[in-house]
């Protein structure tokens, strides 16, 4: 019987063991990844009784709640979430549900939103001792409210993405995404309607400037463009005018657009390939440069890198060891490249911004519920893991870019894009997505050319409301155009 005993006994101290370190694990380990988990509701439900911090775009005397809570006479929760204007920012702020949790800035900056940040101890610790209710911070972003607005007008109800960001500090000015959703539905406290609201808005709620990948097209000529200036070929330098491009190794010939010649037979120059797009220069270019210094060039930019956003981003990918067909097909932005209206809009600032990448930042700053600025996100260089410093290319290539892409909007294929008074710089986009499919569109560009105050990116997948038909001048670059305007011509209102 004892010997029996000893064994229970033994079993038990095992168990009260396990028990102890799993509680260990979880309150201690654990408890700051279950307090924020999206699906940890009590969190959630705990969070309803203080008043959450405003999310906030413009300028001081024109700032905007695009986000803010409201107080509500529904027991426990005695604040609710509502959205001004919602649709216009809801791929930006998220949303914030007892159903379905938080996304967007609402959960990545849950904790200055709640004044649950490390900054705000001190102040928490004095509201605690006085019995003062606690208040979340307002977080204020880059956004600029009239170029929001130009994107989500110009798109229309275009399936699509506009990214436009500020080239010398990253700043993002306008994230919209086509279509969007009211994320003030998802607030409701009837469940009943939230979840109808849900499966309402799964198309919806994608977020396609920064999480949908793309195939390029020609605007991935600019990367191609940029490996081949590097490695000494000149804007001037002259290559054959051909209807198709054989790389090796294969028998299938790379065509232009629409099957033609680039400039009627005569040679052209690289500066008047980009300018009409010339798939068999730069086909040709791509094996030239090699693919080691293709890929290279394209990593240098921010493709296949990982790095954070204020926001779940994907990284834009290339694969990295390229045949002479794939590399050729690459050049040219098809095959396996594919890449995020963000990562776009990145390459397109870093050539205005002489060549250095500047990490894109959507939050300003964070100022607590009387205006004292808790903390302030400067601007920053992005430096990718396994480079050394920020520096994509080198400011001869970035200038050299700078007047290329702006011949690709006068004398070429962006036209479209054109801003009256404006120098604007940039580059059309047609990929092919497959036999019998609509092309993905694009334009990227800068402007003004000798001060660029906007960087842009626009995606219109499945060819808009042209379908076959559709191309980067035609549709996408005219959405680049209003972008832009909003941008130089006056700023935040």
């Amino acid at each position: 019987m004892t010997r029996q005993v000893r064994r229970v006994a033994g079993v038990m101290f095992v168990l009260f063991g396990a028990l102890f370190v799993n509680l260990n694990y979880l309150q201690v380990l654990r408890a700051s990844d279950l307090a924020t988990d999206n699906r940890n509701t009590r969190t959630i439900v705990a969070e309803y009784a203080s008043q959450r911090g405003s999310i906030v775009v413009g300028r001081r005397r024109g700032a905007i709640e695009v986000a803010r809570s409201r107080p509500t006479d529904s027991g426990p929760y005695a604040y609710r979430r509502v959205y001004p204007d919602g649709p216009l920012y809801a791929h930006v702020t998220g949303f914030y549900s007892l159903v379905y949790g938080r996304a967007e800035l609402e959960q990545t900056a849950n904790a200055y939103l709640t004044g649950d940040s490390p900054e705000a101890f001190g102040r928490n610790l004095a509201d605690l001792l006085a019995g003062r209710e606690r208040r979340g911070d307002d977080v204020i972003l880059t956004i600029d409210p009239r170029v929001q607005a130009a994107a989500r007008d110009a798109l229309g109800d275009r399936v699509g993405a506009v990214v436009a960001l500020e080239p010398a500090t990253g700043a993002v000015l306008a994230l919209y995404s086509s279509p969007s959703y009211d994320p003030g539905e998802l607030a409701s406290f009837d469940r009943d309607d939230v979840v109808a609201a849900w499966e309402a808005t799964d198309e919806a709620r994608r977020n396609r400037a920064l999480r949908e990948l793309y195939p390029p097209g020609s605007t991935f000529k600019i990367v191609t463009a940029a490996a081949a200036l590097e490695s000494g070929v000149r804007p001037d330098d002259v290559f054959d005018d051909d209807r198709t491009y054989t790389p090796p190794l294969t028998s299938r010939g790379i065509p232009n657009f629409g099957g033609g010649l680039c400039n009627g037979g005569a040679p052209l120059t690289l500066q008047r390939a980009l300018e009409v797009s010339c798939n068999t220069v730069f086909a040709r270019l791509g094996n030239d440069v090699g693919p080691e210094a293709l890929v290279a060039q394209a990593q240098a930019f921010g493709l296949n890198a990982e790095w954070q956003f204020s926001q779940p981003i994907v990284p834009s990918v290339i694969p990295t060891e390229l045949d002479a067909p794939a590399a050729a097909q690459s050049a040219i932005g098809q095959r396996d490249v594919r890449v995020t209206p963000l990562q776009m809009a990145m390459i397109a600032a870093t050539v205005a911004n002489d060549g250095v990448v500047m990490r894109p930042r959507v939050i300003d700053r964070v100022e607590d519920f009387s205006g004292q600025v808790v903390r302030t996100f400067q601007p920053q260089t992005l430096v990718f893991d396994g480079r050394d410093d920020a520096r994509a290319i080198s400011p001869e290539t970035a200038a050299a870019l700078q007047a290329m892409m702006r011949g690709v909007v006068s004398d070429g294929s962006g036209g479209n894009a054109a801003v009256p008074g404006v120098d604007v710089a940039g580059k059309t986009g047609t990929a092919q997505t497959g036999e019998g499919r609509n092309p993905t569109v694009w334009f990227v560009g800068f402007a003004p050319l000798d001060d660029p105050q906007v960087a842009v990116a626009v995606v219109v997948p499945d060819g808009g409301d042209v379908g076959s038909e559709a191309t980067g001048g035609a549709v996408a670059a005219p959405i680049a155009q209003q972008v832009i305007r909003a941008a130089v011509d006056g700023g935040e209102g």
